[in-house]
């Protein structure tokens, strides 16, 4: 997943007081909360199955999620993801910090140590991404966990080679260049990650692992490896590769799946107990998506479908390591009989994959900080706005007699004006009597946004009246760190596995032929309105949305609540409809309606009242230039 969370456990809590209370009072209240391990014997899939459980959508996840699933979801495998792109980055900077540091500290601390011995017992097996910049790291302390619990002849692999920092030299001498931007190759780079693919899980699994720690991977081969280790499906066994890739992307955002973030939030019960996904899987491919009984959430064809839509780009060509998806045949089905509500999916298909691997690289572009404060009273919002000229008046004379550069960007909202709606903005709301003014700097230097910092706390007593607060106190400066992609060459890239901290193994990536690189989505022509009329909606009358983003780039599904929408909705949002709704997030450019590709679908397939297919989506993809 794309956002990170940065909370670290062991800053809220003392290891100590984890390991001596409440580790212990955790395992004994999730025993009796889930009580014996529950079977399920699926009879709507064919054939061998198998159980996954996604107990991880990114770093800072809810600590509840690990004991629902080894209690409750009777799964053989269970997953976590911790990484986004800008998480790399952070991981790296605490690895320079110390050399023991750069991995998830949750996954230690929180999701394995109070459980080891139950999932040892109950046979489970755990594949994450914990590992950040230093998989030896987390592998190490777990490690000396699973001795302390007793659990010492644990296998735990280590998967590295995704970390290509030593090659930053020979990249820049190359002409790199950013595959979106066409941005040269930046001197400040901070980390580099090749989006490893579901192979060498599957291998580490072969060799025996009961737990797999990884660096950089595509989130979608947490859940793709085991598939491929327990069916033993064929690198070019394509339509299955992009059914488990499909499995993987639903669940790898942990509760998104399960009723999280879902257009008609208020219809999904029990969010302090929301479950958390677990998807069951045959040999063919086929799979349904569902949660642990007794939870909270919300399973049915649109909380998936939303989720099928987050961050996939063009949907007839969603591309990984280990295939390139279309998602545009798949069919969601809505089975009885599950507590909570389940999903059979099927329909994927898959191509041949590049030759190359996607480069997440993160560089540093100066320093920002951010100013939050309430304002209240009448005319609250022009206090807010004057309060903040005043601030930036007066640091820009500090800045001219230190002879420091301005500001090189300043972004100021005021919160509850809708000011974020542009020029569609509700007028009434400019007369609210209670506004947070929200203030955002960059610079290139340090010391001119601690400069900044420090003339916040004056407007309290200096400027406008009603300046109640300021969240957080003084703010705190940080560096800016950007995303900068390339593709990498897969021959150029080796892989290793260790198990137990001994080299195991060497892994090398299946070449597909004819290979495939960057590859455009299928455009559709218009489709026919049937009837006109004057009638106004909102779009969430007529459909569910969900949006996700990476680096400068969003994404945007919408699925029609009715295949007779589709058309309409259609025909309403088009590029240049989008394009003017964002215009004032966009900076400048020579044509805005450039900043944003559509990809619809043409024909719509239903099959019974329960089964939704992808044809009645439209998903876009939206640039921001900064």
């Amino acid at each position: 997943m794309a956002v990170c969370i940065r909370i670290c456990l062991r800053s809220l809590i003392s290891a100590e007081f984890k390991r001596k209370l409440l580790i212990p009072g955790l395992c004994n209240l999730n025993r009796k909360l889930w009580g014996a391990h529950r079977s399920y014997s699926s009879q709507v899939l064919s054939g061998k199955t198998v159980r996954i459980g996604c107990a991880s959508g990114f770093w800072g996840d809810t600590a509840v999620s690990a004991p629902q699933l080894i209690y409750g979801g009777s799964i053989q495998f269970l997953v976590f993801d911790y990484l986004s792109e800008i998480t790399m980055s952070l991981l790296t900077a605490a690895k320079q910090k110390s050399p023991n540091l750069g991995y998830a500290p949750d996954f230690v601390e929180v999701s394995m140590a109070p459980y080891l011995k139950d999932i040892k017992s109950k046979g489970i097996r755990v594949v994450s991404n914990a590992g950040g910049v230093n998989p030896h790291a987390c592998a190490k302390v777990l490690q000396d966990i699973a001795k302390t619990a007793g659990c010492s002849d644990l296998n735990i692999a280590v998967i590295t080679g995704d970390d290509i920092m030593s090659q930053k030299v020979s990249l820049a001498e190359k002409g790199i260049i950013d595959m979106d931007s066409a941005m040269t190759f930046p001197k400040t780079v901070h980390s580099m990650n090749a989006y490893l693919g579901a192979g060498p899980i599957a291998k580490a699994l072969d060799l025996g692992a009961d737990i797999v720690v990884t660096g950089r991977c595509v989130d979608s081969a947490l859940v793709l490896g085991p598939l491929l280790h327990t069916f033993k499906w064929k690198h070019d066994d394509y339509d299955k590769l992009a059914a488990g890739s499909l499995a993987g992307h639903l669940v790898e955002c942990g509760a998104q799946v399960t009723g999280g973030i879902f257009t008609d939030w208020h219809k999904v019960p029990d969010w302090d107990n929301i479950g958390f996904p677990v998807v069951e899987c045959s040999d063919n491919g086929d799979f349904f998506v569902c949660k642990p009984p007794k939870t909270g959430g919300l399973v049915n064809r649109f909380t998936v479908a939303e989720q099928m839509l987050y961050e996939i780009g063009n949907p007839s060509c969603y591309m990984l390591p280990d295939v390139n998806c279309d998602f545009t045949d798949v069919k969601l089905q809505e089975l009885q009989g599950h507590d909570g509500g389940a999903v059979l999916v099927f329909g994927a298909r898959g191509h041949p994959h590049s030759n190359n691997y996607k480069v997440s690289a993160t560089y540093a572009d100066g320093f920002r900080t951010t100013a939050v404060a309430p304002v209240a009273g009448p005319k609250a919002a022009a206090k807010a706005r004057k309060t903040v000229d005043a601030i930036l008046k007066r640091c820009r004379r500090i800045f001219k007699s230190l002879k420091l550069e301005d500001f090189s960007k300043v972004e100021t909202t005021i919160l509850g004006t809708e000011e974020m709606y542009g020029s569609l903005a509700r007028k009434e709301f400019e007369e609210s009597r209670e506004v947070v003014l929200w203030l955002a700097v960059h610079h290139q230097q340090k010391k001119a946004l601690q400069l900044f910092a420090k003339e916040i706390a004056p407007a309290g007593t200096g400027m406008a009246p009603g300046l109640t607060n300021i969240v957080g106190g003084r703010p705190n400066v940080s560096p800016i760190l950007k995303l900068f992609s390339f593709l990498y060459a897969m021959d150029n890239l080796k892989v290793d596995i260790h198990i137990n901290g001994e080299f195991a193994v060497s892994y090398d990536q299946q070449q597909a032929l004819p290979a495939t690189d960057h590859v455009e989505g299928m455009q559709y022509p218009a489709m026919q309105v049937p009837v006109g009329g004057s009638n106004t909606y909102r779009l969430e009358q007529l459909a569910y949305t969900r949006s996700g983003d990476k680096g400068n780039s969003s994404n945007i599904g919408v699925i029609a609540r009715n295949p007779a929408y589709l058309p309409y909705i259609q025909q309403s949002l088009t590029q240049e409809a989008v394009a003017q709704y964002f215009s004032h997030l966009f900076e400048e450019s020579p044509n805005t309606n450039d900043r944003v590709t559509r990809y619809a679908s043409e024909f719509f397939t239903k099959i019974s009242e329960n089964v939704i297919s992808i044809h009645e989506v439209i998903t876009s993809d939206i640039c921001f230039i900064s």
